[in-house]
C-alpha cells in the first residue's frame, strides 16, 4: 500500500472544466504509476470504452488556462499534445484498461476523492435549502442573521491587483 497516492493529493488533482469535475491524463498517469504515453495509448486502443460523457480532449485555450492556474502541470506548457481530461467514471476506466495493481489500488483513491467532493457539493446545496426554510418560517427581525449568512457561504471575489505605476496630475 506504500505505493498508493495519499486521498488529499488525489483530491487536489480534480479540475473543474466544462462544469464537469476531471482529472487530466498527466495526473491520472502518476497516479497510476505509469508514463503519460503508456495511458494515452492504452486509452487509443480502447477508444470504444471512453464515450463523450467518459473523456474529451482539451482545446489549447482550456490547456492555456490550465497550466497558468496550476503550478503541478506547468510542464504542459511547452507540449504539443492536448491533454485529455477523464471523468470520474473515465478515470475509473483508465485504471480497467491499465490493469496493473498499482492502477486498481489506486483507483480506489480516485473513487473516494469523487466521493468526498461530490459529499460537500451536497451538503453546500442542502445548507443553502435548509437557510431558505428558516428564512420563510421566521419573520423579518432575522433577516439580518439570514444575509449574513448568506454573504459567509459565498466565495469572495477576487481582485486582479493593478501592475505598475498610477501617475497623478502634476503638483501631487
Amino acid at each position: 500500500m506504500a505505493d498508493i497516492v495519499p486521498l488529499e493529493t488525489v483530491e487536489k488533482k480534480i479540475l473543474l472544466i466544462r462544469g464537469q469535475k476531471v482529472m487530466l491524463d498527466a495526473d491520472l498517469a502518476e497516479i497510476y504509476n505509469v508514463p503519460t504515453k503508456v495511458l494515452n495509448q492504452a486509452v487509443r486502443r480502447n477508444r470504444d470504452r471512453f464515450p463523450d460523457d467518459f473523456m474529451f480532449h482539451l482545446t489549447k485555450e482550456e490547456k492555456d488556462e490550465v497550466v497558468t492556474n496550476c503550478d503541478h502541470l506547468k510542464k504542459l506548457k511547452f507540449s504539443p499534445s492536448l491533454p485529455n481530461a477523464f471523468t470520474e467514471h473515465g478515470a475509473i476506466m483508465v485504471a480497467t484498461i491499465l490493469n496493473s495493481p498499482v492502477a486498481v489500488r489506486a483507483s480506489i483513491q480516485v473513487v473516494r476523492a469523487f466521493v468526498k467532493l461530490r459529499e460537500m457539493i451536497a451538503s453546500h446545496k442542502d445548507l443553502a435549502k435548509r437557510l431558505d426554510e428558516l428564512e420563510k418560517k421566521y419573520d423579518a427581525q432575522f433577516r439580518v442573521v439570514f444575509d449574513a449568512i448568506r454573504q459567509l457561504m459565498t466565495p469572495p471575489e477576487k481582485h486582479k491587483r493593478r501592475i505598475g505605476f498610477l501617475r497623478g496630475k502634476k503638483g501631487e
